[in-house]
C-alpha cells in the first residue's frame, strides 16, 4: 500500500516538474499581456474617471498569479522573485511620497502635501495637476500590485511547505512500518531456527539413550 501511494507521488511529481497543460499555459502567455495593458489603462484614467491605482494594481497583480497558477510557483517564482516585489513595493511608496513631497518643497511650504498643481511640469496649473495625479496612481498602483502579488506567494509556499511536511511524515510513518515487518520477520525466522535445532539435539540424545 505505501509503495502505490509512494509511486503515485512519484508519477504526480513527475508530471509536475515536465509541465501542465499545454493549451492552458498557452492562453495564459497569451492573456497576460493583455492583462497588464488594460491594468496600465485602468491606473492611467483613474484621474479623469472610473479606476486608479487600487484597481489597476489588483489587475496588475492578477496577471502574475494566473501565471502562478497555469505554470507553478516555482517557476512563477523564479520570474517574479521576492527581492524584485520588496523593490516594486518600496518604489511605489516612494513615489507616491515623493511627489506629495515636491508639492510642499517647490511651493516653500505654501502648498499642501500632494496639492499637484505646484509641481513646475508644465507652465498650466491644470495640466500640472493631472500629470501629478497620473504620477501618484502610478506609485499607488505598484504598491497594489506588488503587495497582492506577494500575499499569494506567501501563502501558496506556506501551503506547498505543509504538504511536503505531511508527506514527508507519511514517507516516515510508512519506513517504520516496513522496518517493523522486516524486524518482526527476522524474529520468527530466528525462533523456527531454534526449535528445529532444539527438536533435531532431542532426537539425538533419544538415539543415543537408546
Amino acid at each position: 500500500m505505501n509503495k502505490r501511494e509512494s509511486s503515485k507521488g512519484e508519477e504526480s511529481s513527475k508530471r509536475e516538474a515536465k509541465g501542465g497543460d499545454v493549451i492552458i499555459e498557452v492562453v495564459t502567455r497569451l492573456m497576460v499581456p493583455f492583462i497588464q495593458l488594460f491594468a496600465l489603462y485602468v491606473i492611467i484614467h483613474g484621474a479623469g474617471g472610473p479606476g486608479g491605482g487600487f484597481q489597476g494594481g489588483v489587475i496588475f497583480g492578477s496577471s502574475f498569479i494566473l501565471y502562478a497558477i497555469a505554470f507553478g510557483i516555482v517557476k512563477a517564482g523564479n520570474r517574479f522573485s521576492e527581492s524584485a516585489n520588496t523593490v516594486f513595493f518600496s518604489t511605489g511608496v516612494y513615489i507616491y511620497a515623493g511627489v506629495g513631497l515636491l508639492c510642499v518643497i517647490l511651493s516653500y511650504g505654501a502648498a499642501q502635501f500632494l496639492n499637484y498643481g505646484f509641481i513646475p511640469l508644465t507652465h498650466h496649473f491644470e495640466e500640472n495637476r493631472a500629470l501629478g495625479m497620473d504620477l501618484v496612481e502610478i506609485g499607488i498602483g505598484i504598491t497594489v500590485m506588488a503587495v497582492i502579488t506577494s500575499i499569494f506567494f506567501n501563502l501558496a509556499w506556506k501551503r506547498e511547505n505543509e504538504g511536503g511536511k505531511k508527506a514527508g511524515e507519511g514517507g516516515g510513518e510508512g519506513r517504520r512500518q516496513a522496518e517493523g515487518g522486516e524486524g518482526r520477520e527476522r524474529r520468527e525466522g530466528r525462533e523456527r531456527r531454534e526449535g528445529r535445532e532444539r527438536r533435531e539435539g532431542r532426537e539425538r540424545r533419544e538415539e543415543v539413550g537408546g
